[in-house]
């Protein structure tokens, strides 16, 4: 049971007949003794008459998937039926991470009539955000009291990574139409397949005119070029301890995330494979096979589960899964951290591996931003703070440096420049058919 903010009101206006009666020579004891007695009895009745909420039917409707950080809209379908109309108060039990509006909604239901509720979700973590039961109280005639009980109503809202890097998407799409010349002159170059034929304009490299297709037409055919497709990206996201760490407004592998589905997005355009591994010592997430508008929407749903775990990642194992996944040379993107030189012994010697037969990009979401010699002077937190940060920045110097004697590209950023980094660098390797 339940008791409404009506019940203290009514405790405290036994104060009348208290006075009132004590003024006659009643004890006033026995006056405010009688008047509990007689407030007891009322909410005893109100709950006995009160409708019982098991009588209420619920029905839940949910949007499969979500992106973090946009509205979702949330349905409950309330049926009574119980043969007397049931007012009070419903509270959807979803986890605060959901984002669900904090109070009660106020319901009145007549007898056999249904309603619906709505509220907005607005989700601020990925994964699997469950409720499995709501909350139902079921007023008293007197309003006084009722009764209260959880009514099972299981729902399941996959949220998934909100792709915030999408705005530079269509700066980077723009810059892969005039490669592959869709906006401009097809080129020729190391790299490049042959296109098609046309004929010559004043101008073009007549180191491209196809002789023989000249000399069976009756003008000057000029062979065109575009950048080679059919190429193979594997994308490795590590989940282990170091992709929890928080830079900026999240952790390091959200941003990981972004950067991912910026570069598939953009490969997926590009006619190019992509791969994606998420891994620690088990593999957590993997996509493959899957090319064209379906790369994107199949990488979201796979991400959106995975969290970091607080175990270090096997290397070894994950340069066998690489080898496995393409048989041929392709460009191998490593998500990680790079900033401490004790932690990425591992890594470094697993590198090789990959960079044998693979190009290799090594990227990270930096958590040291630039240090300045001033803020070190000011008290002593900040010479901590300050020494702290320098520290990691040399040591993201030195491991960067094995990187590159490894023969494999380091990239260090912030969480919201890491993505547009990794695809720069896809698209340089792309113009110079490096891939």
């Amino acid at each position: 049971m339940f008791v409404t903010g009506r019940l203290p009101i009514v405790v405290a206006g036994g104060l009348i007949p208290l006075v009132l009666l004590s003024a006659a020579g009643i004890p006033a004891w026995a006056v405010f003794g009688a008047w509990l007695l007689l407030v007891i009895a009322a909410v005893a009745v109100d709950t006995a008459l009160a409708p019982r909420p098991a009588d209420l039917r619920v029905a839940r409707t949910l949007p499969a998937r979500a992106r973090r950080g946009k509205v979702a809209l949330s349905e409950l379908r309330l049926t009574n039926t119980a043969r007397r109309r049931m007012r009070g108060w419903v509270r959807d039990a979803w986890q605060p991470t959901a984002g669900a509006p904090a109070a009660r909604a106020r319901i009145d239901v007549p007898s056999g009539q249904t309603i619906t509720l709505r509220a907005s979700l607005m989700p601020r973590r990925r994964g699997e955000l469950t409720t499995d039961f709501v909350v139902v109280r079921a007023l008293g005639p007197l309003g006084l009291a009722g009764r209260q009980q959880r009514i099972d109503a299981r729902g399941v809202l996959r949220v998934l990574p909100p792709f915030s890097s999408r705005r530079h998407l269509p700066s980077r799409l723009a810059r892969l139409r005039e490669l592959d010349g869709e906006t401009s002159v097809q080129v020729r170059g190391r790299g490049t397949e042959f296109d098609s034929l046309r004929e010559y304009v004043r101008g073009d490299d007549v180191r491209a005119i196809d002789w023989r297709a000249t000399a069976r037409s009756a003008t000057t055919m000029l062979r065109t070029w575009r950048p080679e497709r059919d190429r193979h990206i594997v994308v490795v996201i590590d989940t282990g301890r170091t992709a929890a760490t928080r830079v900026d407004d999240g952790v390091r592998l959200d941003a990981a995330m972004e950067a991912t589905l910026l570069l598939g997005a953009l490969a997926a355009r590009a006619g190019d494979h992509v791969h994606l591994v998420m891994m620690d010592r088990l593999v957590r997430a993997r996509v493959s096979g899957v090319d064209g508008a379906a790369l994107v929407p199949a990488l979201v749903d796979a991400m959106a589960p995975v969290e970091a775990q607080l175990i270090d990642t096997d290397w070894s194992e994950v340069a066998s899964l690489v080898r496995r996944l393409t048989a041929r040379p392709a460009l191998v993107v490593l998500l990680t951290a790079q900033d401490d030189p004790a932690a990425a012994r591992g890594f470094l010697a697993a590198l090789p591996t990959l960079t044998a037969r693979s190009r290799v990009l090594v990227a990270s979401a930096s958590t040291v931003g630039d240090t300045d010699d001033e803020t070190a002077m000011t008290d002593a937190d900040a010479a901590y703070t300050w020494a702290a940060a320098e520290h990691a920045r040399q040591g993201g110097e030195r491991v960067g440096a094995a990187i590159g004697r490894a023969g494999a590209v380091a990239v260090t950023a912030d969480a919201a420049s890491l993505p547009p980094r990794v695809a720069d660098h896809y698209l340089a390797l792309k113009l110079r058919g490096l891939l």
